[in-house]
């Protein structure tokens, strides 16, 4: 009985360590990506809108938006809800040593995973990780272009909102009259449940980690 649990933890202890080592951007179906880091579920189409309009109609989009049962969808953020990390230099220029992108829902996406660059297309797969790309793949209308953030200019809220640009990888204010394209998030993960159930790969890591001390344990008999 002892060797049987040290059987078990040692491939409950592979299943950890392979869980850790999974893309932090998961296909949750449905049209719908979640981001494991920021804890936040991205839709999967980023012209689910078809076509660009103005902040106040995008923002009305998104929060109305009903998609996968779930009501609680809103444009990305630039900055923390506080507004701390929102420079005031127009445009904000890469996640700097100033933190300028603290916060920006978009920028992390685009630094982090899909392997953008200051000044390079997100579409550009030149110098890209088969993570990043693969993480890019995720996304279907993932194009370089201007996308609304939900988040007003503090200087200015009346008259000016943020918007990320996936072309440049640059955050930048602009007037709430522009029209622009968006696409929205919601908090958490759509599939909470799924964390208890162990994924494919994961699964057949343990069940290898399973055979291989089942033999070792028959050698040693």
């Amino acid at each position: 009985m002892k060797k049987t649990l040290n059987t078990w933890a040692a491939a409950a202890a592979i299943v950890t360590l392979s869980g850790a080592a999974q893309a932090a951007l998961v296909d949750r179906g449905g049209g719908m990506i979640y981001d494991s880091v920021q804890n936040i579920t991205w839709l999967q189409n980023w012209d689910t809108n078809n076509g660009e309009m103005n902040w106040s109609t995008a923002n009305a989009w998104a929060n109305n938006l009903v998609w996968g049962g779930f009501s609680d969808w809103r444009l990305p953020t630039a900055h923390k809800a506080d507004g701390s990390g929102q420079c005031f230099v127009d445009p904000c220029t890469g996640i700097d040593s100033n933190g300028n992108l603290t916060g920006n829902e978009m920028g992390y996406l685009f630094y982090n995973y899909v392997g953008g660059n200051l000044g390079e297309l997100v579409t550009d797969p030149t110098g890209d990780t088969p993570l990043e790309i693969a993480n890019f793949a995720l996304f279907t209308n993932l194009r370089a272009d201007d996308f609304w953030s939900g988040s007003e200019y503090l200087a200015s809220p009346g008259s000016d909102a943020w918007r990320f640009d996936m072309f440049l990888g640059r955050n930048g204010v602009k007037s709430k009259f522009e029209k622009f394209h968006a696409v929205a998030v919601r908090p958490g993960d759509v599939a909470a449940s799924a964390a208890a159930v162990p994924e494919p790969q994961t699964l057949a890591l343990a069940l290898l980690a399973l055979g291989a001390a089942a033999v070792a344990r028959k050698r040693s008999a």
